[in-house]
């Protein structure tokens, strides 16, 4: 997350050194999404800083998990661009945007991990696919990644089905940083996690952010989250994007942020973090 400002004595006076805003690693520019006759964006216009969390929410339909498919091309949007560490994600050459794909990792619903491997072997997965490293180099780092998302050492040699929920989540996110990616993407990362383990969950991604200089995207519905790790929220209302600080949303008056906010989650979630 970006830097608190420092502060520094001249002459007798507390003079606040303001940071340099970061350069953007995703920049989304009159992007349009439309499926037949049903237009889901219409000229959102985004960008992501480099080393904030990026929450990203909606209501029902809007498309946010299109649009996160979209910055990692798995989908292709109807118009606009979209670029990526200074790459255009459509106009590249395919060797080109297999490299560019190993600098991000990309943690998806429920883990998505191979049911027919075992938790060490997905994470070897990216690295078998993306290095020519030796096996027995990738064997260890499948087990520091294991280590480093909080699961217990046997955790690897079992497979997906005989995890928790919120294993599955942890291991599909070790998998997502085998690479040591400069960007992580989330989607719904505490969906179906009871609140201390979607608690436990932020407080990871917060710290693994902090230490490893993350880029965060995370789509997500879970208010508690937002007010926990993000710097900044982009809301998808009205086929466009609105984005700001929380407290920033907090003043807007499109009935939907509104009720979002201020709903009693929203007091909730905002009473909790105070």
């Amino acid at each position: 997350m970006p830097s608190s400002p420092s502060f520094s004595l001249i002459s007798g006076c507390d003079v606040t050194v303001v940071p340099p805003q970061q350069p953007p690693v995703i920049r989304i520019k009159g992007l349009r999404t439309a499926f037949g006759r049903q237009i889901v964006h219409d000229g959102v216009d985004l960008t992501v800083r480099k080393g904030e969390v990026l929450g990203l929410v909606g209501g029902s339909g809007t498309g946010k998990s299109v649009l996160l498919r979209e910055i990692v091309g798995l989908m292709e949007p109807t118009a606009g661009t979209v670029e990526v560490l200074g790459k255009d994600t459509r106009r590249i050459p395919e060797r080109e945007r297999i490299a560019l794909q190993a600098r991000w990792g990309m943690l998806f619903q429920d883990g998505a991990l191979f049911s027919s491997l075992t938790v060490l072997e997905n994470i070897q997965v990216p690295l078998k696919e993306h290095t020519a490293l030796p096996r027995e180099m990738i064997e260890e780092i499948a087990r520091i990644k294991v280590a480093m998302v909080g699961l217990p050492a046997d955790a690897g040699v079992k497979y997906p089905s005989q995890l928790s929920g919120g294993m599955r989540k942890r291991a599909g996110l070790a998998r997502a940083l085998a690479m040591d990616p400069e960007i992580l993407f989330l989607d719904e990362p505490t969906a179906g996690l009871d609140p201390i383990s979607a608690n436990a969950f932020d407080e990871l991604i917060g710290n693994l952010q902090k230490s490893l200089g993350l880029t965060v995207v995370m789509v997500t519905h879970d208010l508690d989250s937002l007010y926990a790790i993000c710097d900044r929220v982009a809301v998808l209302v009205d086929k466009k994007v609105v984005v700001g600080t929380i407290n920033d949303l907090l003043g807007q008056d499109h009935p939907w942020i509104r009720d979002y906010f201020h709903g009693p989650r929203g007091r909730a979630a905002s009473a909790a973090k105070g």
